[in-house]
């Protein structure tokens, strides 16, 4: 079962640690320069904090982690089947974590990725919610 993951610009990291800490009852999963996430289980949400990439508040952007790379595969072709233009990323580098994903816009420009996390890794390289993902 996957759970929604969503992905926000702040300003300061340590003020939203200590907020999102508070709100959700739990400290975060990782927290590197720039970044932290919490793996919250109730509700089942993936929130990951940002800094330096796009107006603090705003959404930078949104997906869904799958436990495996073949759910990552399922999607692929799901959405390829529905006529979205997706953009794949299979062992790459991102959020200090390697990861196979797929990323699709919505028609307000919104990005969503669904992906699995392979393992962690030093590389930090998140996405800009104004920019399009590399392909």
């Amino acid at each position: 079962m996957g759970r929604v993951q969503l992905a926000l610009n702040v300003e300061d990291l340590d003020e939203a640690i200590d907020f999102y800490s508070r709100l959700f009852g739990t400290e975060p999963a990782k927290v590197r320069d720039g970044y932290a996430n919490f793996a919250i289980a109730d509700p089942p949400l993936k929130l990951v904090l940002v800094t330096g990439y796009g107006k603090p508040g705003t959404l930078n952007h949104l997906g869904v982690e799958v436990p495996s790379t073949e759910e990552v595969d399922a999607a692929k072709r799901r959405l390829a089947d529905e006529g979205l233009d997706t953009k794949v990323e299979d062992d790459t580098q991102c959020c200090y974590a390697t990861q196979d994903k797929v990323w699709v816009s919505d028609p307000g420009g919104a990005w969503w990725e669904v992906y699995t996390v392979l393992g962690d890794s030093d590389v930090f390289d998140p996405r800009d919610a104004e920019t399009t993902p590399r392909s």
